[in-house]
């Protein structure tokens, strides 16, 4: 008998419930960082406002953390609205905030009005203690698992101009697969908020760590902060290209350097002191302002050899910078705010980044000159690379590709290559992966359909021909020579979705119309990454498909909406954190790996052909007909 559906099976989720019940959907559920770091923003934001200029910030030994500022405080007087204090309602409701004008924050870090209301749903308890200038009084509240337990009240007199907020918070264990902190990611993030916001002090005071205490205060700014950053010696120019823009909507300064030598290159970028680490559209602009500059330098000064032209790639793969970016209303990518979204107020940025740099370039010819020449042998290189397709891997000698982290290991039995979709993935991979055997190398887009070319046609193609370069097999139709072969297995790694599907079956298709031996001689895998992360309690799973997951929830014998259980779709690999990829898809314990093979009535050969050959169209659309209703829509 079917269910009745009424108005009455609608759940609406108040206050900060939304955050209790799917906490992976507003945080790093790995470990407390990203809590911390919302406290502290929301005091960097009154230091950018100019109202404060200290931050402290205490790592408790019961994993508790104390961040105390300067600021104006929070408003300890009832909303208008709400008939409560302004400290409950910013620690209640999701969607409330002094930043959703200009009012009170020129600029700030989002507006999400989520931040500080996240750490109280997702903490054990939260206390809060204000002093507001000119009060003389100083007033505390405190939460315990998000809900009020003690209502604002002065509790006692303090100095007549004493201001501030200060805000201690447990994490509560059950959100997060561990309380303890990264440490080293959270002083290099206060390191660098001291030096990106002038005059701000901040001091960590570490009970916990063993990091004693430290102060951050400093004046030399983004040059030194990049000087002292970069993984080398020999750069140009000495003194860094520094630069800044300064207009109504936005400011940002930054801070560059060419590394001559093949590194990895530092670079870091922030949105009103937020690190963004995964760029979006500042980075993105930047970058193609730089470009466009090198390039139009190189053509006035005729600096090309015949028949060079540079790439983006030949230009920027030596650079190091950090980029501090300050705008009004910035939107990001999601809660973690890692991405800048695009905004029409940094419609202009590019031109003026390249503006900037090419009066640059003219002004330092010598110097301008000099970082051409890096680009152009980085140019002549990636030729001289595209004509020696295959080489051996006993030799010094080898040119790989640039996009290539190789691993350190030279034996080939145990030696892993992972073919990885997109560039932002590929930065996670090379994060996550053990160097010692593991090597990365990031695809972008979806690679051409090889399946009816020859393979002189396919090496056309600069992600096939990266491919045969890494791998150190030529590919031929006949015969494939595996002397050479550079890595006992070659894993290919896709999203989970439809069009991560897609990439591991033109990839796939490569393998077997090309590289033949290495499918039958066993060295070619397809990487199964998570779709879902599901939460039970303290107890985290990692499941591949909606199948793997309603086997899993029935196994348990949890419903997704019970209390206790939360569930993340992950919307690719570039989403995950490098932990998270490296516990499911990369650690040899932990993921999972599908070896191709090749059966003996060439059945698999059949079924990629009907799905990629161009002269079976007509035969692929009846198929996939006859078989449209066992797709899973997402």
């Amino acid at each position: 008998m079917q269910k009745k559906y009424t108005a009455s099976d609608i759940e609406v989720l108040q206050g900060i419930e939304p955050v209790q019940k799917r906490p992976g959907m507003y945080t790093d559920t790995t470990c407390p960082n990203h809590l911390v770091q919302e406290v502290i923003d929301n005091s960097v934001d009154e230091a950018i406002a100019g109202y404060g200029k200290k931050i402290k910030i205490i790592l408790k030994k019961d994993s508790s953390i104390i961040v105390e500022d300067n600021g104006r405080g929070m408003p300890v007087d009832k909303h208008p609205d709400f008939d409560v204090s302004g400290v409950e309602v910013i620690m209640t409701n999701l969607h409330s905030g002094a930043k959703f004008s200009e009012k009170n924050y020129r600029y700030s870090g989002g507006l999400h009005g989520v931040g500080v209301s996240v750490v109280n749903a997702l903490s054990s308890f939260l206390k809060v203690t204000v002093f507001r200038r000119g009060d003389e009084k100083e007033y505390s509240t405190s939460f315990k698992n998000g809900d009020l337990s003690d209502k604002l009240n002065p509790v006692g007199n303090c100095q007549k101009n004493k201001q501030g907020t200060t805000i201690h918070f447990l994490p509560n264990e059950k959100y997060f697969e561990t309380l303890d902190l990264n440490s080293k990611e959270l002083v290099h993030l206060i390191k660098a908020k001291s030096i990106l916001q002038a005059g701000l002090k901040l001091t960590l005071v570490d009970e916990k760590y063993g990091l004693g205490t430290q102060e951050f205060h400093h004046e030399g700014g983004l040059k030194d902060y990049l000087i002292s950053s970069i993984n080398c010696s020999d750069y140009s120019p000495k003194d860094t290209y520094f630069n800044s823009i300064n207009l109504d909507n936005y400011n940002m300064e930054w801070s560059i350097v060419w590394d001559s030598e093949v590194n990895e290159p530092f670079q870091e970028s922030y949105v009103n002191l937020i690190p963004t680490s995964q760029g979006g559209a500042h980075v993105n602009s930047f970058r193609s302002g730089i470009i466009d500059a090198m390039r139009e330098f190189c053509d006035k000064h005729s600096l090309l050899p015949k028949n060079i032209k540079l790439t983006p790639e030949d230009i920027w793969k030596n650079v190091s910078f950090i980029l501090s970016l300050k705008m009004n209303n910035p939107q990001f990518s999601g809660q973690i705010k890692n991405k800048l979204q695009p905004s029409h107020l940094l419609s202009n940025l590019n031109s003026q980044v390249k503006d900037k740099f090419e009066l640059w370039l003219n002004h330092h010819v010598e110097t301008g000159e000099r970082l051409a020449q890096i680009a152009i042998k980085n140019a002549q290189d990636r030729i001289l690379s595209d004509r020696q397709v295959s080489k051996k891997s006993n030799t010094r000698n080898i040119i790989l590709p640039s996009r290539l982290a190789d691993c350190i290991s030279k034996n080939i039995k145990e030696n892993e290559l992972f073919l990885v979709e997109g560039d932002s993935a590929g930065g996670s991979a090379k994060q996550a992966r053990d160097k010692l055997y593991q090597a990365i190398l990031p695809l972008r887009g979806k690679i051409l359909n090889t399946w009816e070319l020859s393979s002189s046609k396919i090496l056309e193609s600069k992600e096939v021909k990266d491919i045969s370069l890494a791998i150190g097999v030529e590919p031929n139709e006949e015969k494939v020579n595996t002397d050479n072969l550079r890595y006992g297995k070659i894993c290919i790694l896709s999203d989970a979705d439809s069009d991560g599907m897609h990439i591991a079956t033109l990839l796939t298709a490569l393998f077997f119309g090309h590289f033949k031996e290495l499918v039958s001689s066993g060295h070619i895998y397809v990487a199964k990454p998570p779709l879902y992360r599901i939460d039970i309690k303290k107890d985290t799973y990692y499941v591949t498909d909606d199948i793997e997951k309603v086997k899993l929830l029935k196994k348990l014998k949890i419903n997704e909406d019970d209390a206790g259980c939360s569930i993340t779709r992950f919307k690719g690999l570039g989403e995950m954190n490098p932990s998270q990829l490296r516990e499911t898809t990369l650690a040899k314990k932990t993921r999972k790996l599908i070896q191709l093979t090749i059966t003996s009535n060439n059945k698999d050969v059949l079924m990629i052909n009907k799905l990629l050959s161009k002269k079976r169209t007509l035969e692929r659309k009846e198929w996939l007909e006859s078989k449209g209703n066992l797709v899973q829509i997402d």
